[in-house]
């Protein structure tokens, strides 16, 4: 199968897909509340030639095409929820949900998906197998959307699942691909120091909470710097000190929170476990003591090599040799890792940065957006991997 002719394909859906694109950034819904977005993305699946509809949650959206012949069972993932961000881009299709913004591309998955689901509609009579169009609610805020998604038994039997993201470190146009590590463990910590307060002018009488506070932010630099394998990717930051309300008083407590990043398992363990030794050695040695919460977040997303080396061809046969280049992974989180536990995955960076036309706003920024050109690019990035793969089997 050419699957040469698929970008122009795709190019003859760019209006629609910049309709679908700019109505739901005119319309963002968070996490778990995307009603009116799934309701949306159902009515346009189902308009489309040989597409069953199924809701596998209350704001998720299943596609579901057989083609005319029997064989393997791809899963293509976008993901639907917005975020709670003032917008302060000026589009004319801005947010009309005041404080809620597609801040991260999620519209733009979303409206490439459905042009992929159109694109493999026209090809039903090529198809031999099944795609699965996984439109998955609430990436953005944990237990997350895939895991609800797993729960619910849909994808069970498919053969791989595969995504795409919106990626304004890469410039427009670009794919990046790799086997292996993607995005890493999200963990977040609330820890709190305990001391015994008093007058500022008499530490003597205290155990200072504030001073045992900030010996153990630098301890638990430590553990980065100096107790795990420098080729081991890890992240430790404090992002929140809070303790006090006045100059000549020291507070009982000093909360610490923050976040945890780690894309080895045996690695994220010993760093939870040497953060709380540390936390207690500390406290204890003044004799205070502590706190310690910590929240359990999204698992790395590793990409299956296999999978990611039969892609690579595959992409760059659909959007040209030079478009495709190796991953450069990152220390976000994504949820998409949940799909790990039904069959392999592979998830790619698209990029959507353009200096000329200055979009280069980070991901979650008030004035993020996305080069609209690249729309076109994944919708026939993901409908040439569904068709590359299910005509070759995904043996080795």
């Amino acid at each position: 199968m050419d699957l040469s002719s698929v970008p122009m394909e795709a190019e003859g859906l760019r209006d629609e897909i910049l309709r679908w694109r700019r109505h739901l950034h005119r319309h963002p819904e968070l996490s778990f509340h995307e009603r009116e977005t799934s309701a949306y993305i159902a009515a346009e699946l189902a308009a489309m030639p040989g597409v069953l509809v199924s809701r596998p949650t209350a704001t998720s959206v299943l596609g579901r095409l057989e083609g005319r012949r029997q064989g393997h069972r791809v899963a293509l993932r976008a993901d639907i929820d917005a975020l709670p961000v003032v917008e302060e881009t000026g589009l004319p299709f801005a947010s009309e949900h005041p404080g809620v913004m597609h801040a991260c591309g999620h519209d733009g998955h979303a409206a490439m998906l459905l042009a992929a689901a159109s694109l493999l509609s026209r090809r039903r009579e090529d198809l031999a197998g099944e795609v699965l169009f996984v439109f998955q609610h609430a990436e953005e805020l944990g237990p997350g959307g895939a895991q609800e998604i797993v729960d619910t038994g849909v994808l069970a039997g498919v053969d791989c699942v595969l995504g795409q993201h919106l990626w304004l470190p890469l410039d427009a146009g670009r794919v990046g691909l790799s086997g292996g590590p993607l995005t890493a463990a999200v963990d977040s910590f609330d820890a709190t120091v305990c001391g015994r307060g008093g007058h500022a002018a008499q530490p003597h009488l205290t155990v200072d909470a504030v001073v045992l506070a900030a010996q153990v932010v630098l301890m638990w630099q430590t553990i980065v710097s100096r107790e795990r394998d420098p080729l081991l990717p890890l992240v430790l930051s404090v992002t929140r000190i809070e303790g006090g309300q006045a100059d000549n008083v020291l507070p009982d407590e000093v909360h610490l929170v923050g976040t945890v990043r780690s894309t080895d398992p045996e690695l994220r363990e010993r760093v939870l476990g040497r953060m709380e030794e540390i936390l207690a050695a500390v406290t204890s040695a003044a004799g205070g003591g502590y706190r310690l919460e910590i929240s359990r977040g999204y698992a790395p997303v590793v990409n299956d090599p296999s999978l990611a080396r039969r892609l690579g061809p595959i992409l760059a046969e659909v959007l040209g040799p030079t478009a495709v280049t190796p991953a450069t992974p990152s220390m976000v989180g994504e949820d998409f890792s949940a799909y790990q536990q039904v069959a392999p995955v592979c998830f790619w960076w698209l990029g959507a940065r353009s200096e000329a036309k200055a979009i280069t706003y980070p991901h979650h920024h008030a004035r993020f957006t996305v080069d609209e050109d690249v729309l076109p690019l994944g919708a026939a990035a993901l409908a040439g991997a569904a068709l590359g793969l299910l005509q070759d089997p995904m043996e080795e």
